[in-house]
């Protein structure tokens, strides 16, 4: 199955893949890490929606979506550090002062997971970081050590993953998520055509 990776400028599109059942609820739309708490807790219902939207007609959108057959079927959040809450974190340390870029959130479509999507969304968000001038990108994954992720945990990927894509282990972070302690990867560019 081929699999585009694009820039999330169709807020449709991204409201498929990160849009609630119920428009009126107050969740997702992958904002938890985008935003302050204060902000992200003062979005209420289509609220959410409007401030996605808005994302997506900026300069640069808010992530990669990946398509299979024309269809949306995969997510992933990426976006300057300095501009989310990573960036004032005390659980996810700073390696350096490098301008890096983070990848933070993964969702893959029912009926379409097992297929490797979240390999080819990580990749697609190196190369949307890279294309914008980023030195660096970085993930704070699980360490789950072969075991068994929740699906809703799952989102923040595993070091396995970004091993996959040539990311080293930075640091430890004092981040959990879904039981597993949360590890710094970080793939320099300046390293990688």
């Amino acid at each position: 199955m081929p699999v585009e990776v694009l820039p999330a400028t169709r807020f449709d599109d991204v409201a498929t893949i990160l849009g609630p059942k119920n428009p009126t609820s107050s969740v997702c739309f992958c904002l938890s890490h985008r935003l302050d708490a204060g902000t992200n807790n003062s979005l209420v219902g289509p609220a959410r929606a409007a401030y996605v939207r808005d994302l997506c007609d900026q300069d640069v959108a808010p992530g990669v979506l990946a398509y299979a057959d024309g269809e949306v079927v995969g997510w992933a959040a990426v976006a300057p550090r300095a501009g989310l809450p990573f960036a004032r974190s005390r659980k996810i340390p700073h390696v350096d002062d490098l301008p890096v870029w983070s990848v933070w959130c993964f969702r893959v479509r029912p009926g379409h997971r097992g297929r490797g999507l979240a390999h080819d969304l990580l990749r697609g968000a190196v190369g949307f970081a890279r294309d914008h001038g980023a030195p660096a990108v970085e993930g704070y994954p699980v360490d789950n050590r072969d075991a068994k992720v929740d699906l809703t945990m799952a989102y923040v990927g595993t070091r396995a993953l970004f091993e996959a894509s040539g990311f080293t282990k930075a640091a430890d972070t004092g981040a959990v998520s879904g039981g597993f302690p949360r590890v710094l990867m970080r793939l320099d560019l300046s390293e990688t055509v």
